[in-house]
């Protein structure tokens, strides 16, 4: 019988030990459904659990999207923050809840300490949110969407030459509207529906489902419609 996991060999960027992190193979990656934001949901493993790669020896964690690069100064930040305060542990086997929240959490401080790039820290901050999603902890979850959502707004103001990135757009319009800012989920969607340089079929048909979605919502919550956000057909 084929095990879901794998074993890879990696060296860390910050002391340069070798270690092995495990992998999900490729066969075991089907998921059952998934959530508006991109939260996917698996019947066995979740692969979820296994993106971020922690050096036992030292204790930094990194994903595939990181940078090598990490300079002195980075790497003596990281020693004085973390580093001598880590004890050595091994995520690379099998992984709880527990564990993958553990190492989202790391890879999100080094990403801090090492000044990743805002987009990388934003996936992190959202899959953290998933993270207590899949545990019902909704108080959490919001917590972690609303850093989500202040990332991924600066990674669009930021990155001026993906201007027209509808998925990230969507995005934007799809944590504000979870979050319960209506007005704001509805400008965003609205912009990539009426951005004629984004040619995203499949982002354009969600935008106008969740502008759908949120209108519904605020009809419920006796809020007006702003004015000129009427999506046209």
């Amino acid at each position: 019988m084929v095990e879901p996991l794998y074993q890879v060999q990696l060296s860390c960027i910050c002391c340069g030990n070798v270690f092995k992190t495990s992998r999900v193979r490729p066969s075991f990656k089907k998921a059952i459904r998934s959530d508006t934001d991109f939260c996917l949901y698996y019947k066995d493993v979740n692969p979820d659990y296994y993106v971020v790669r922690v050096c036992p020896h030292c204790g930094f964690a990194t994903t595939e999207n990181f940078s090598d690069r990490l300079p002195p100064a980075q790497k003596d930040a990281y020693y004085e923050k973390v580093g001598k305060k880590w004890t050595k542990r091994d995520y690379g086997g099998e992984r709880s809840w527990e564990d993958a929240l553990a190492t989202y959490k790391l890879a999100l401080l080094c990403a801090q300490i090492k000044s990743e790039r805002m987009r990388v820290v934003a996936g992190l901050l959202h899959h953290i949110a998933w993270l207590y999603r899949y545990k019902g902890d909704a108080e959490e979850e919001i917590r972690f969407l609303r850093h989500a959502l202040d990332a991924y707004v600066n990674v669009y103001e930021t990155e001026k030459a993906n201007l027209n990135d509808a998925r990230l757009m969507y995005l934007i319009g799809e944590l504000n509207r979870r979050l319960g800012h209506y007005h704001e989920a509805v400008r965003w969607f609205s912009r990539v529906v009426h951005d004629v340089r984004i040619v995203d079929s499949a982002m354009i048909q969600a935008s106008r489902q969740q502008w759908a979605a949120t209108r519904e919502e605020m009809a419920a919550a006796r809020m007006e419609l702003p004015d000129g956000m009427e999506l046209q057909p």
